[in-house]
């Protein structure tokens, strides 16, 4: 879908704290840590599909040798291709002598990712101008070790124009389209001009050329480097970078709006966007793998010393999520149980929405991914109807009528009925895939279980999150159409999705919301075009002011209406055309309260309630609305160049 341009999702980094050869004598290789390094992002290739980089720096390498490597795809199943390209080449150098896998030095001096520091980043990249070129690490290279630099990232900002003036006005000359440019533009700046004060500190001093380089090396402070590159970024991000001095850092944002994690042990110090993936590879305990702290820096220099400082002082907390109700693996213990809880959140809504009859209702879930809300669901509906049995027996037993055909009725003929009914074949995010073709590809991707589902049933279907609704209105409603029900339920996890992301997700059209055109066309019905032109001038007037005092204007558009009446316009407008079936149809969306008692600790809710957690966000909107209203629409933070 177009207006998910990209979604940057998964870093994985893994830094030895050993010599090669501690490796291969007790685990047998020396590439353990390229190993662990594919495992880590194997466990989160849920997160990116299209995109795949890795990166290895190696340290102390001899003059003469090269000491960072970097291989980028976009092919199909790039992750397996890379890593099996990599394999293949070791092994054929292994044939014919060039180096000897028993050898740590020659492993280390020959083959390209025999080193010590090896980096990862999956990625979707969705926009049609999506090459090799936008995949992660990104490398500046230098002759000096320490200018050159690799960084990669699981971020967005949304000054990211602001930023290229900057680098404008410095007397640099940007021709790139991408805030990871900037980024690495505006740490190597800053890195350049550490190591350029260095060297005149030490060449003053008398130094000897031919000691520069460690010396350097050694009085590099990386944490303020990198940290005052970061001051004018607005965003959230987790940003791992390599200096090819061997100096490495990962940080993340001040409101912890992007998930990382890290494990420190006495052989590896290990990240990852997500938790499970270092409890798995690593086989450590849940207490063992931390969360990298908001605002701070995690930095190993090139002698292994490690250190962890802040770089912001702390900011309210608003961790993504959606990276819980979509894109993380629920096989993390906390998702787990928390988009269970957003599944149960649901009960009340859904047995209004069967009438109370469970004996006339399949319930099921569409796509993959919502099965553990699902699992959720079903405990709740069954909890619910336990109760209630609980009850009716009770005053049976109190009128004196309690029969066996009452308990019949009361358990196994009105017992909620869960079914799998629909089977995804392709393993593909369909919210955020191309445009083109799209409808008909989401058509094929699923089947259908047939003769579970009778006529005069309601079937009652779980999605993670509904934002755009068009996939709901072409394929997936005349997909659940087929099985003949009298109503179809569609039940979001997700409360509305009312306003576009722009530190991650990347929804940027508001146009294309289906919560926001139903908003529209309940003004228009009523007349009332004239409220939707005053947001149009107050949006407009909201950019003229400073970015620390603007606010969301386009929270007009909802505060005529309850989310009630914004659910009905959904239900009608998603409604499937040119087919026979002519049941029912109802979108039930979660509500914002039970979302948050779902979710353990804060969370960033920014796309259902409009508050966004930085200036960058308030600005993103409102602009979002004039794009809108002028007709022009597409990403509402485009860079200027």
């Amino acid at each position: 879908m177009s207006d998910f341009l990209k979604h940057e999702c998964g870093i994985a980094a893994v830094r030895l704290r050993k010599p090669l050869a501690y490796y291969l004598d007790r685990y047998g290789s020396c590439l353990w840590g390229f190993n662990k390094l594919f495992l880590l992002m194997e466990k989160q290739h849920n997160r990116g599909q299209d995109g795949t980089g890795i990166g290895c720096v190696k340290l102390d390498m001899p003059l003469g040798q090269p000491y960072v490597q970097r291989r980028r795809g976009i092919e199909k199943d790039a992750l397996a291709r890379i890593f099996q390209k990599e394999v293949k080449s070791f092994h054929k150098m292994a044939r014919k002598g060039l180096l000897d896998p028993k050898d740590p030095a020659s492993v280390k001096e020959r083959y390209d990712f025999g080193g010590e520091i090896l980096v990862g980043h999956l990625r979707y990249g969705t926009s049609g101008e999506f090459d090799e070129g936008s995949c992660h690490p990104y490398l500046r290279r230098s002759n000096w070790p320490t200018r050159t630099l690799m960084v990669m990232g699981n971020f967005n900002m949304t000054n990211a124009g602001e930023l290229n003036q900057v680098l404008i006005e410095r007397g640099q000359h940007p021709v790139f389209g991408t805030d990871t440019q900037t980024v690495l533009e505006e740490i190597g700046y800053h890195l350049d001009e550490a190591h350029t004060d260095l060297y005149r500190k030490l060449r003053d001093a008398g130094v000897d050329g031919r000691e520069m380089p460690a010396r350097i090396s050694a009085e590099m402070d990386i944490p303020r480097i990198v940290g005052e590159s970061a001051q004018p970024w607005d965003g959230g991000y987790a940003i791992c970078g390599v200096v090819g001095n061997g100096d490495m850092f990962v940080m993340r944002d001040p409101r912890g709006i992007r998930p990382c994690h890290m494990l420190v042990t006495d052989e590896v110090i290990a990240f990852a966007s997500e938790r499970v993936p270092l409890m798995t590879v690593f086989e450590a305990s849940a207490d063992q793998v931390k969360a990298v702290d908001p605002g701070s820096i995690i930095t190993i220099k090139a002698d292994g010393s490690f250190s962890d400082s802040a770089f912001s002082p702390p900011q309210r907390y608003t961790p993504c999520s959606f990276e819980k109700i979509y894109f993380s693996r629920g096989n993390d213990p906390q998702i787990y149980r928390e988009r269970k809880a957003m599944g149960a959140a649901l009960v009340s809504q859904v047995v209004d929405s069967i009438d109370g009859s469970f004996d006339k209702a399949v319930f099921s879930f569409i796509p993959n991914t919502a099965e553990t809300a699902y699992y959720g669901l079903m405990d709740g509906l069954r909890l619910y109807r336990r109760q209630e049995v609980r009850s009716e027996i009770l005053k049976a037993v109190d009128a004196g009528n309690l029969t066996a055909e009452k308990l019949d009725e009361l358990i196994l003929r009105n017992w909620p009925r869960g079914e799998k009914l629909a089977h995804k074949d392709i393993k593909m995010r369909t919210f955020i895939s191309q445009e083109k073709g799209r409808d008909q590809l989401v058509s094929h991707v699923y089947d259908i279980t047939y003769g579970i589902v009778k006529k005069d049933d309601v079937l009652v279907a779980l999605d993670d999150s509904i934002v755009r609704g068009t996939t709901l209105k072409k394929s997936i409603l005349k997909i659940l159409a087929r099985t003949e029900p009298r109503k179809i339920v569609v039940c979001s996890t997700a409360p509305q999705i009312r306003y576009p992301d722009c530190y991650g997700i990347d929804m940027a059209d508001i146009g294309k919301f289906i919560a926001f055109q139903a908003a529209v066309s309940l003004h228009r019905k009523a007349g009332r075009q004239s409220l939707l032109d005053r947001v149009y001038d107050e949006c407009r007037e909201e950019m003229k002011k400073p970015a620390a005092e603007r606010i969301n204007r386009v929270q007009g558009v909802y505060a005529d209406f309850t989310d009630e009446e914004v659910s009905e316009e959904i239900s009608r407008m998603v409604y499937p055309e040119d087919i026979d079936w002519n049941g029912e149809v109802q979108v039930i969306f979660q509500t914002i309260e039970n979302l948050k008692a779902s979710i353990k600790g804060d969370s960033g809710v920014w796309y259902f309630t409009g508050d966004y957690p930085t200036p960058g966000g308030y600005a993103m909107v409102n602009n979002a609305y004039i794009r809108w209203y002028e007709g022009v629409g597409g990403r509402s933070y485009d860079l200027p160049l």
